[in-house]
């Protein structure tokens, strides 16, 4: 049931989910089916964590994320939630390039990719299926001493353009830069050249309100405006949580927040061991972003543009390009009136950019308006250089940058994809220090973005289960 705000959640639980983002949700949802008792806390005012969107007075709504993710997301929400859900998952029709080393546009699949790799770049047949099959046989259980600019070198030595081809659309869909371990970005360039890119038919907030309906339908106490303030521990063991000084009983939590925050807010490094605190001390947060939020005046409009553009000055790709306050690159998401049919025949676009978050945390109010000004600034200028004349069809502009991150997600340094590559480790070995205590988050890159939160929380539910049947011996049904 929804639980009211005044309204105390009736414990103990056999599990409580701590964040409604996607994994804590899909969580929720599988350990429900499976027949234990659930209460998800959340401690905003509605579900969804990153996958969420906010409305405006004059009824424009605006999708906070940049939309795309593979078409493994169907799968998932069909198998996790249920058909309805993974119907309204469709295909976009278009990615375009647009920067000084090339001017191009792709259906994001991997023949397409092959063929331009070929007649754009020049590469050899041979080559570019070279690199395609490497990619294909990088797993989870892969070392990652190779960093994804080595791998880079490897195939296409001194080409920077194949680099910024290649890597750019995975740096905005996980936070990967060339330092990071290339099987992070194998696995993930992977899943998206499988059939290329989707979005969900609707919005987010449709696709968060069908979630919540599935989730109340199979049983799952929710309940809002519930910042959980402790995990309880006893002798190593879960025991419940603490919200606003009552305690709720619980034989197993799952923390969908910030692992960081799992580990050393949540739990308190007191009851970990020496070995596993060394490890979490290690763990580094992922990049942050900066969002511009674009609206038109109602009856105004635009041609079609294609779904997702790549647009940069840079005359060369480098991690530093991407996460420069200057801006050099960002994302154009295009939002066009039949995404939402029913909100009035109304334009939107998004821009999205890299960030980190120390280049905005010790500004001056002054310093932070003015930079926040410059966003909304470039995007406008760019966006008019792609449509001329847009600027003046714009009537809302607004920005958010790696600090209203961190305000609304409570994620350390605004992270806007978990933590780097150790977090994975980390997050799979929770549960080994403490009994009964998991987590379901963006981690090691790979499980991050729409899908692999998804799929973590499914994995993570699973596990969760494991260990409440272990506790009673009484089996449950298994959804797979």
């Amino acid at each position: 049931m929804l639980l009211l705000k005044k309204d105390r959640p009736s414990g103990p639980y056999d599990v409580v989910v701590i964040g409604s983002g996607l994994g804590g949700m899909t969580a929720a949802n599988m350990l429900a089916r499976q027949g234990h008792k659930v209460l998800l806390l959340e401690a905003h005012n509605k579900l969804g964590g990153l996958a969420t969107w906010f409305r405006r007075p004059d009824g424009k709504i605006f999708d906070v994320s940049l939309h795309g993710f593979p078409a493994g997301m169907i799968k998932t929400c069909r198998r996790y939630w249920n058909k309805e859900i993974a119907d309204r998952i469709v295909r976009i029709k278009k990615v375009r390039f647009k920067n000084p080393q090339f001017d191009l546009d792709t259906d994001f699949t991997e023949e397409d990719y092959k063929r331009i790799l070929r007649e754009k770049f020049g590469l050899t047949r041979e080559v570019a299926q070279g690199f395609f099959d490497a990619l294909r046989e990088m797993n989870f259980y892969d070392r990652p001493e190779t960093t994804i600019g080595e791998l880079f070198n490897n195939f296409f030595p001194g080409r920077n353009d194949i680099v910024r081809f290649l890597l750019e659309p995975i740096t905005y869909a996980n936070g990967s830069t060339l330092e990071d371990p290339a099987i992070a970005y194998g696995i993930v360039f992977s899943n998206f050249m499988n059939k290329g890119v989707y979005i969900f038919q609707g919005g987010t907030d449709l696709m968060i309100e069908l979630m919540k309906a599935e989730l109340l339908k199979n049983g799952v106490d929710i309940k809002l405006h519930s910042e959980v303030e402790k995990i309880l521990v006893e002798n190593r063991q879960v025991t419940g949580v603490r919200i606003a000084g009552d305690e709720i009983k619980a034989r197993a939590v799952l923390s969908n927040a910030h692992l960081i925050s799992t580990i050393f807010k949540l739990v308190g490094q007191e009851h970990f061991s020496p070995t596993f605190t060394k490890i979490a001390q290690a763990i580094r947060p992922n990049t942050s972003s900066c969002q511009v939020y674009m609206g038109f005046k109602q009856g105004e409009s635009i041609p079609y543009m294609g779904d997702l553009i790549f647009c940069s000055k840079a005359q060369q790709f480098s991690t530093e390009m991407l996460l420069n306050p200057a801006v050099e690159g960002q994302t154009f998401s295009f939002y066009y009136p039949e995404m939402r049919a029913e909100n009035g025949g109304v334009y939107s676009v998004v821009s999205s950019s890299n960030a980190r978050y120390e280049d905005w945390t010790n500004l001056s109010t002054e310093d932070y308006r003015a930079r926040k000004q410059h966003l909304i600034d470039r995007a406008l200028h760019d966006l008019e250089e792609l449509v001329p004349g847009v600027r003046s069809k714009i009537d809302f502009t607004e920005a958010a940058t790696p600090l209203t991150l961190e305000r609304f997600t409570r994620h350390p340094m605004g992270a806007s994809f978990g933590t780097k590559f150790e977090g994975l480790e980390a997050s799979k070995k929770l549960s080994e220090e403490i009994s009964g205590l998991y987590h379901a988050g963006s981690v090691g890159i790979i499980m991050s973005g729409w899908l692999g939160a998804a799929n973590y929380g499914a994995i993570q539910s699973h596990a969760v289960d494991t260990y409440l049947t272990k506790q009673t011996g009484v089996a449950h049904d298994t959804i797979s």
